[in-house]
């Protein structure tokens, strides 16, 4: 089964990809619809319609086993904060096989802090190690 690895935390999801259901936020199979499925906080404030940059990630291990970048993340990854050679957008990187993806402070700290998500209302905990 594939895994997926959010870091700092340093949580990995080992998952089925043919018995998951779909969450109905970003594409199917996305590191979002996975995070949603395993009741883990990723920021999505567009509900995984690839408008804006809220699910950003950077790929650490794994390029290879997400689906290619199309035209429309590519343009909207050019508004991201924190912009690397590795960037993608949760809601639009299918997964393939095991990655290894961090979220950027920016949005890790915005959540830990109290500062809810504008589509799940308050700041969900992170689940225990």
């Amino acid at each position: 089964m594939p895994k997926v690895t959010l870091l700092p935390e340093n949580i990995t999801v080992d998952y089925d990809p043919d018995a998951m259901p779909y969450s109905e936020h970003g594409k199917q199979g996305s590191i979002l619809d996975i995070c949603l499925n395993h009741g883990l906080h990723l920021e999505h404030a567009c509900g995984g319609s690839c408008a804006c940059t809220t699910c950003h990630v950077i790929v650490k291990q794994g390029d290879g086993n997400l689906s290619e970048m199309d035209d429309d993340e590519a343009d909207r990854l050019d508004m991201a904060a924190g912009l690397t050679l590795h960037s993608r957008l949760g809601c639009q990187s299918v997964v393939k096989g095991d990655v290894v993806v961090e979220i950027p402070g920016w949005n890790r700290n915005y959540v830990s802090e109290g500062g809810g998500s504008i589509n799940l209302g308050a700041a969900i905990p992170a689940p225990k190690k």
